[in-house]
């Protein structure tokens, strides 16, 4: 069976699902689950759909679906990874890449731009090239104005909207993680644990919002460590501000748990995991942002 793709126009550029009323201090949000494939893009690109769908965080917008039951809004991504980053600033791009000069303020020397996964990507998570040729710049703008500056204006005003109602925010950033880490990566061949905790090394949020999500998962039988592959992302690190009641944690859920890699197809324990990632939630939802 061919791995799920949906080649159409992106009608918005993400959803928020939320609750009638918001109860919990918390929002969820899914920056790299989208799988909305815009027809240009998959023509343009030289590689084959499901190499292409590996760079997505596969279906974590359903592991974390529960969560607007429980009064946390949860904000999804339609676009894909592929087509442009949510997690990265809002130009950080490759002059490799592109048959314009890139504008004064573009960010070219990031870590992410080094390695082709500025905001928009280069190569796929093998290393693999996605286009055959370079792109104009315009369709860089055209990708940002209109998905990435969409996504992020939603993002910040679900985090002011919190903050106004309960005096503090947590966001919970979710994203999964190749179960081995792949050539491109500082654990390259090595299997992963089940779960990372990314707080920026504890500055992008109180240390009682990362315990509270090791303990919960610990709970619940799983290996869990913190900071280490990931240790956070542009999300993470520029929405964190716990002096401002603003607590960002990132989340990588290893996609052996509950996927099949090779052919990004949902596998059994799916539904299992997200009634588990329901309970992290749940004890987020206890902690007050204004007082940690």
């Amino acid at each position: 069976m061919e791995a799920e793709i949906q080649p159409c126009a992106i009608d918005t550029s993400h959803e928020i699902l939320g609750a009638r009323t918001q109860t919990l201090p918390l929002v969820v949000a899914s920056p790299h689950s989208g799988r909305h494939y815009p027809p240009e893009f998959v023509n343009a690109a030289q590689l084959d759909r499901l190499a292409l769908r590996r760079s997505e965080d596969g279906f974590v917008d359903e592991l974390v679906a529960r969560a607007p039951n429980l009064g946390a809004p949860l904000l999804r991504a339609n676009f894909p990874r592929a087509y442009v980053d949510a997690n990265r600033e809002p130009f950080e791009l490759d002059p490799r890449m592109f048959a314009d000069p890139l504008p004064t303020y573009a960010n070219t020397r990031s870590p992410r731009v080094a390695a082709g996964l500025g905001t928009i990507a280069r190569v796929v998570a093998s290393g693999a090239d996605i286009y055959p040729g370079k792109l104009r710049l315009a369709e860089a703008m055209h990708r940002i104005r209109n998905y990435y500056w969409p996504y992020h204006n939603a993002l910040r005003d679900l985090i002011a909207a919190t903050r106004e109602q309960f005096g503090g925010c947590i966001l919970l950033d979710c994203h999964s993680m190749p179960s081995v880490g792949g050539p491109m990566d500082q654990d390259p061949g090595y299997n992963r644990v089940d779960f990372v905790v990314g707080d920026c090394h504890g500055t992008s949020c109180s240390p009682r919002v990362s315990r509270t999500i090791e303990r919960s998962l610990r709970d619940l039988g799983y290996h869990v460590t913190r900071n280490a592959p990931y240790s956070g992302g542009f999300v993470t690190r520029h929405y964190g501000r716990p002096e401002d009641a603003v607590h960002a944690v990132q989340l990588e859920i290893n996609r052996g748990l509950y996927m099949d890699e090779r052919q990004v197809r949902r596998g059994p324990n799916l539904p299992r995991l997200s009634r588990e990632l329901e309970c992290v939630v749940a004890a987020l939802g206890t902690l007050d942002p204004a007082r940690l």
